[in-house]
């Protein structure tokens, strides 16, 4: 996904471009919210976490599986054995992402990585790499409604999350790993899975079409607002009093006074196990219906929007597509920093962590190409495609 290769048609690399800027906004969001306080000296929540929370990291999940499409035979699913050159590919690259991530496990960062989630939905989306948009993406949205539920019912008496980000050490005890990974942890990968699936349903449309790209951000936004008036709509009108008598759980959501701010406040995953009635809050990290379907929404409104600027305002979206191009390094680079090279909590140590990501991607982008992580992966994901679709010796006498 080279953001210099001009050698691609123009539709071809206007969508290509499109995604890149997309995912580049994704970690601009992903690391104010890292960097920023939740709560500003006023009080109140700051701009970084009331418009950022969630909703990057949703959008970096959604552009994984339009990515995977991508890298996968675009609007033409892979079928016979291009299928199974495409999944041993798809899994070599989950296994980099899952390598870098158990390593960042062990810095003092203060960051939830989301490196290893992220493999782990790699992989989980295999067996549905051959499938079409119109199954994909209805599929999707069922599992945005119906996997919380089942999520919620699997936690009830069930032990908080460590809320660890997840390291070589937590290897030794595989099953809690496994529990928090799909289940209880920051990123819940059983319901976060309709982010993959639908983001693959999107990477099999045309994406280089101005229509397709006119449907993502009305159609995005408006469910994105559907989901959000509904869950308040639902919380003004008696689901909120549940919560308050239900109460946390000893969960540790913040801030404390959550019936202030419910639907802005972090729940670090997934809401309390207390009562159903927490599957109607849209707040960000709840893994509830109402905040899958919202941020699917606002992703595939960011993503149709970038994309029809990449077709009219090049320059305007390179220089983001030249660190969305680069997020597997970038994002390494952030974490890294964060244990103490430049660490903080204001705005400055945001501005700088920024300023760094832009004076690395943009030359390296336009000179180099792909980001060494990247490279990497690319590599293993190619060694394992060329080693199912080699010709044995038999065959080739």
């Amino acid at each position: 996904m080279a953001v210099q290769e001009d050698a691609r048609p123009t539709a071809v690399r206007s969508r290509l471009l499109g995604v890149d800027a997309a995912r580049g906004i994704a970690l601009l969001g992903m690391m104010s919210v890292h960097i920023i306080p939740a709560i500003g000296d006023d009080g109140g929540l700051t701009a970084s976490r009331l418009i950022a929370s969630g909703r990057s990291s949703a959008l970096f999940a959604l552009l994984a599986g339009v990515g995977l499409a991508l890298a996968t035979g675009g609007r033409t699913p892979p079928r016979g054995r291009p299928l199974a050159a495409a999944s041993v590919g798809v899994a070599l690259r989950a296994l980099v992402i899952l390598l870098v991530g158990l390593c960042l496990g062990a810095f003092d960062s203060g960051v939830a990585v989301i490196l290893v989630n992220y493999a782990l939905l790699f992989v989980l989306a295999i067996p549905f790499l051959g499938l079409g948009p119109w199954i994909l993406l209805p599929l999707g949205l069922a599992w945005a409604a119906g996997a919380p539920l089942l999520n919620h019912y699997w936690r009830i008496g069930e032990p908080l999350s460590s809320y660890d980000s997840p390291s070589f050490d937590s290897l030794e005890n595989p099953g809690a790993l496994l529990r928090e990974l799909l289940v209880t942890g920051y990123y819940p990968v059983f319901p976060w899975m309709a982010y993959l699936l639908v983001g693959l349903g999107i990477g099999r449309l045309a994406l280089s079409s101005t229509r397709v790209a006119t449907l993502l951000l009305a159609g995005g936004a408006a469910l994105a607002v559907a989901a959000w008036v509904t869950s308040t709509v639902l919380l003004d009108n008696g689901a909120l009093e549940h919560l308050v008598a239900a109460g946390l759980g000893g969960h540790p959501a913040s801030p404390l006074d959550f019936a202030a701010a419910v639907n802005h406040t972090s729940f670090y995953g997934t809401t309390p196990a207390t009562s159903w009635w927490w599957l109607v809050v849209a707040a960000p990290h709840t893994a509830t219906p109402f905040d899958l379907l919202h941020t699917i929404g606002t992703s595939a409104a960011v993503l149709g929007l970038m994309l029809l600027l990449a077709a009219r305002a090049r320059p305007l979206v390179w220089p983001l597509a030249a660190i969305g191009g680069m997020t597997f390094t970038l994002y390494t680079l952030h974490v890294v920093l964060l244990s103490g090279p430049v660490q903080g909590h204001d705005l400055s140590t945001y501005l700088t962590h920024v300023v760094i990501v832009f004076a690395i991607a943009m030359p390296w982008r336009a000179f180099i190409g792909r980001g060494p992580l990247e490279a990497v992966a690319a590599a293993m994901g190619r060694a394992g495609r060329d080693l199912v679709l080699s010709p044995s010796p038999r065959r080739q006498d």
